[in-house]
């Protein structure tokens, strides 16, 4: 199908589709998952996760955690930072345990299961932040402890993937990898934060002073782009940068008037081709071959995030809802974790069977979080 009828499918997919899931009670990103799998090659195959969907899909996510940051609470997120490095550590490493003690009893090797229970500790919040913002509970302090464990998340598991990778190739890790890896993100934050901050506001400042229609959004995009573009030349991922742009550009004077444009641009278009695409690139017939293992460690992958991120909300003072609320939130695996597993089959850690069971997780963890999300928050 041609490029721009299958974008027109997909635009036409996500509205009908999260409309119907509004209608039935259920998060719009839902209906837009399911779509997405109903239109994609796993079933009536009209349309392909082409290099102009992923594209648009890659802006899409970006945009979503640009909007995040824009419209976080500053004030919530400054107080957030320890217990996000709590829930964030016991969500790195509960999950690791359960799905390294697990691969073992079934009789994977060491570093096999070592590999296994490394996948499970990615978490990619961009579905959860689509549903958080849908529900009003962005700007919550459940929503802002997520998001901001999220960042904490990425690091840790860049630093799990440094860690596994020495261990298989040189049967043991260098001290000086992981100073290199902290040191980047310090750097990274340090700059972001100390010369970011008064750069984007000046940057800001000189698009109202050029009079053409929509340059200070055309600049706020470029800042969206260009943090984005640097995070990942730090090793982290670019939807962390966006997060931290956003967070920037909310405290200037032209923040209200970039929220509104971004909204119209990235729902009209971005945004929901992200989520429809997550169920394109969604092949569930993958599920039908699963082995009973595979489903295990989807299990344990949803259990885990519950457990290990729940409890270190529980323990940093949050009530017992909201603790499983937070740990609902960072059940959700997709490119983070997929990219771990492909480490692992390029390393010849995993082979074919072996790499279908982490991609089983992805597929179950993402379809079941809207529905987890929607109860935790039901709860209240």
């Amino acid at each position: 199908m041609d490029v721009f009828l299958e974008l027109a499918l997909i635009l036409i997919v996500a509205k009908l589709f999260g409309y119907l899931a509004v209608r039935l009670g259920f998060p719009a990103a839902l209906g837009q998952l399911i779509g997405g799998i109903l239109i994609g090659p796993s079933i009536l195959g009209l349309v392909g996760f082409d290099e102009a969907v992923k594209l648009l899909a890659d802006l899409g996510v970006v945009m979503l955690l640009f909007l995040a940051g824009l419209e976080t609470d500053v004030e919530e997120f400054k107080h957030v930072g320890i217990p996000a490095f709590i829930i964030a550590s016991l969500g790195v490493l509960i999950p690791f345990i359960l799905g390294y003690v697990g691969a073992l009893a079934w009789g994977y090797s060491n570093i096999e299961a070592m590999f296994l229970g490394g996948v499970l500790t990615a978490t990619s919040v961009g579905l959860t932040t689509s549903i958080l913002m849908e529900m009003k509970k962005l700007r919550t302090r459940v929503g802002t402890t997520i998001l901001a464990a999220a960042v904490v998340d990425d690091v840790l598991g860049i630093i799990v993937l440094t860690i596994l990778v020495g261990i298989n190739t040189r049967g043991s890790v260098y001290f000086k990898d992981l100073l290199i890896i902290l040191g980047e993100v310090v750097l990274y934050f340090g700059i972001g934060l100390l010369i970011g901050n008064p750069a984007v506001r000046e940057a800001l400042k000189l698009s109202e002073r050029i009079t053409l229609p929509e340059t200070v959004t055309a600049f706020a995009i470029a800042i969206m782009l260009i943090f984005a573009y640097l995070a990942e030349q730090f090793q982290i991922a670019g939807i962390t940068g966006a997060y931290l742009a956003g967070l920037l550009v909310a405290s200037t004077d032209e923040a209200k008037e970039v929220d509104r444009k971004f909204m119209t641009i990235g729902y009209s278009l971005f945004i929901p081709v992200f989520l429809v695409s997550i169920g394109i690139e969604s092949d569930v017939r993958v599920l039908a071959h699963a082995g009973t293992f595979a489903l295990i460690y989807a299990i344990l992958a949803i259990v885990s995030k519950v457990v290990g991120c729940g409890f270190g909300a529980f323990v940093s003072k949050f009530r017992p809802i909201e603790s499983l609320q937070v740990g609902v939130g960072m059940i959700p695996r997709m490119e983070v974790a997929l990219i771990m597993a492909n480490v692992a089959l390029n390393e010849g850690v995993f082979d074919s069977g072996t790499f279908s069971i982490p991609v089983t997780m992805v597929l179950v963890t993402t379809i079941v979080t809207p529905f987890l999300l929607k109860w935790a928050f039901s709860r209240e």
